[in-house]
This record gives C-alpha cells, sequence and structure tokens, in this order.
C-alpha cells in the first residue's frame, strides 16, 4: 500500500510574489478608475450643458430635413414642373438643291421652359443634323440642311406648339426655341436656374423623355399599349397620346460624379429622347441640361452646364425683343 502524500509547506519567496502580483494588479485597476471617472466626468462637463445639446439637436434636425429633401426631390420636381417638361417632335432633310433629300429623318428630344414663350433643349435638337458626321460631310459638300416641322408637346395639352430657333450655341450642344404660341403655355411655371455651380457627389434628378413615343406607349395601360406598341416615331401616335393625357415625362435620379468645365456627369440613367432634359439639384434647382450618354457605362450621363444656358437665353430674349420690334414697325 502506497504512503499517503505529505502536504507541502508554502514557500516565503511564493508567497512575496504572490502578494506583490495581487498588489501591482489591484493598483492598475485602481489607476484605471481614477482615469476612466476623470476622464467621463470632463466629457460630460463639457457637452452637458443645455445650449450645447439643444445646438447638437438642431444640427442632426437639418441633417435628417436634409436627407428627406434630397429623397423626395423626384417627386416634388414632378409634381412641381412636370407640365413645363415638354416631348419635341420634328422631321428635318438635308439637301442639295432642288434634288430629293439624300437624308430625311426624325427627332425627338425634351425642352424645358426657361422663360416666357422661350424653350431650352439641345442645339442636337433643334438643329439635328449637328454633330451628326453623315449630315456633316453633305453640308460640307454643299448640301443645305433644314428643318421641316419642330413641335412640342406639353402634359396636360391636347395639341402640339409649333417651334423656330431662337438662339443656338456655337461652343456647346444648347438652344433656345421659340414657341409660335406662347399663350397656350402661358400658365406653366418656369423653371428656376440655379445661382451657383454644384459639387461632385450631390444628388441630381433628370427629366425628360427617355425612348421617346416607345418610352410613353411602354408605360401607357394595357389596351392603348397593345394598340400603339410597334407606332414608335409617328406625329400621329404621339398626337393621339396627346389627347389621352399620356405625354407624360420621367425622372431618375443620381449622383454628379464630376465637373470639368462647363461638362457635368453624373450616373442619372438616360436613353435617346432624353436629350434636352433639365438636371435639377438637391434644391429643386436646373443645374444642367441633359446631352448624351455612354454606352456601357451606367455613370457617363453627360450634360452641359447652366452656366452656357443663361447667356444664350438673354440672348434669345433680345432677338425676340427685336424681331416683335420690326414686326411692329
Amino acid at each position: 500500500m502506497a504512503e499517503p502524500e505529505q502536504p507541502q509547506e508554502p514557500s516565503p519567496v511564493t508567497e512575496y510574489w504572490g502578494q506583490l502580483v495581487q498588489g501591482l494588479v489591484g493598483l492598475v485597476l485602481l489607476v484605471g478608475v481614477v482615469v476612466m471617472f476623470h476622464f467621463y466626468a470632463t466629457s460630460s462637463a463639457a457637452v452637458s450643458t443645455p445650449e450645447d445639446l439643444a445646438t447638437q439637436v438642431h444640427q442632426l434636425t437639418h441633417q435628417v430635413e436634409q436627407l428627406q429633401q434630397q429623397q423626395n426631390m423626384p417627386a416634388l420636381v414632378l409634381d412641381r414642373y412636370r407640365n413645363s417638361i415638354g416631348y419635341i417632335f420634328g422631321i428635318y432633310r438635308v439637301s442639295f438643291g432642288n434634288n430629293p433629300p439624300v437624308i430625311r429623318a426624325r427627332v425627338s428630344g425634351t425642352g424645358f421652359i426657361v422663360s416666357d414663350g422661350l424653350l431650352a433643349t439641345n442645339r442636337h435638337v433643334a438643329e439635328p443634323w449637328f454633330g451628326d458626321t453623315e449630315a456633316e460631310d453633305d453640308i460640307k459638300r454643299g448640301a443645305t440642311a433644314a428643318l421641316e416641322s419642330l413641335v412640342v408637346f406639353f402634359p396636360g395639352s391636347p395639341t402640339p406648339v409649333t417651334l423656330s430657333p431662337a438662339a443656338v450655341s456655337s461652343h456647346g450642344d444648347l438652344a433656345v426655341l421659340r414657341m409660335t404660341d406662347p399663350a397656350a403655355i402661358a400658365a406653366l411655371p418656369v423653371l428656376p436656374l440655379a445661382k451657383s455651380a454644384s459639387a461632385p457627389g450631390e444628388l441630381v434628378t433628370v427629366v425628360g423623355y427617355p425612348m421617346g413615343i416607345a418610352g410613353m406607349v411602354a408605360k401607357s395601360p394595357n389596351g392603348i399599349f397593345e394598340r400603339m406598341a410597334y407606332r414608335h416615331n409617328d406625329i400621329n401616335a404621339a398626337s393621339e397620346l396627346a389627347a389621352l393625357s399620356l405625354i407624360r415625362p420621367s425622372a431618375t435620379w443620381g449622383h454628379l460624379g464630376d465637373v470639368v468645365g462647363d461638362k457635368l456627369i453624373y450616373d442619372a440613367p438616360t436613353a435617346h429622347g432624353g436629350s434636352g432634359g433639365p438636371v435639377f439639384n438637391s434644391k429643386g434647382e436646373v443645374i444642367g441640361v441633359n446631352s448624351a450618354y455612354m454606352d456601357g457605362f451606367s455613370g457617363g450621363t453627360i450634360g452641359v452646364s447652366v452656366s452656357l444656358l443663361k447667356p444664350l437665353v438673354k440672348s434669345a430674349r433680345q432677338a425676340v425683343a427685336d424681331a416683335t420690334s420690326t414686326a411692329t414697325k
């Protein structure tokens, strides 16, 4: 039988180190508690005044209101300015002398009211041969380009308004058109132009008619869609949509990716037919005119800054005033 083990006597050295370690741990904990108490007491004293708390609450409330405004902006601009943003439809030709036209084509786009009787859009909508390499080559060889017709349909109106160029930019893809019957849209609001430039990262809303008649037909009730599904580029189809109150713009939104000179780059999607539509900032102001998009890159929608549009509107007003003065003499 094995003998029972005898308990070992504790070593004085072991007891000493154990007590020393426990003491050091306790001291560290005590110092930590004192430091934490001092930190939180100081922080609380620094921010716990009623004035500071009220300021923080006010700042947070303002930030929440800004976020809500930005989220609601597409709906707000559509509700406020929908009827002032029209669908433009036209036919143009390029011909040599009295010969049959070598080019005869349709054009569609978007325009918006910037002044009494004046509509802003792109130059390539007002002058469809602008930027068309085939048409420009023919023009260089002596051909003449001309509009056969150019009209605008406004939401809520059953009849179109005839357009004619008032001012065309020589520096950018912008034009201002004159409406021959300004009384037809006298009650419609003029869109506000932004007074200051926007910075990259801001939210933007683009309103227009992407895909033109096809886009509006696609949004129509089923019965109308089935009947008009294949009438994509027909002036009669546009007139029928207008009679049915189905001339309705669409809104997309995104972020302003960059600003390079008078060029805006953003990721709000668009398509042909959306050219000439207003680009709004988060305050509901127009910062640019939708112009083009890059295939294969969703962030590559391009607009022209409102800084180029403002002097063009001024020139168009003067041209209209001069024409009116001449006509009354």
